[in-house]
């Protein structure tokens, strides 16, 4: 699939999409097999990378989640000051 992106923030977003529903996908797999090991590795490693995706986007673009919302930058609240992405804060 060959995908075009406006920008940068669009193909970060897409990105942590696909991220997203993975670790969703597995945390209910492990659910129901939660002795499974190989799906345990999986599990951590795309969790950490929707993380990595997640604070990378909160840097550039500002926050995402909740979690990502930095709030050392002056004691600012930036969570509702900017246009969220279904709010066109991706074009």
């Amino acid at each position: 699939m060959n995908t075009h992106f406006a920008n940068e923030q669009e193909k970060l977003l897409h990105d942590i999409g696909i991220l997203n529903f993975v670790t969703i996908e597995l945390s209910l797999y492990l659910d129901t097999h939660p002795t499974d090991r190989n799906a345990m590795e999986y599990f951590n490693h795309y969790n950490h990378m929707t993380k990595q995706a997640k604070k990378e986007y909160a840097e550039k673009f500002g926050p995402l989640t909740l979690e990502t919302a930095d709030t050392t930058d002056c004691g600012t609240w930036k969570w509702a000051t900017l246009p969220m992405p279904w709010e066109g804060g991706c074009a």
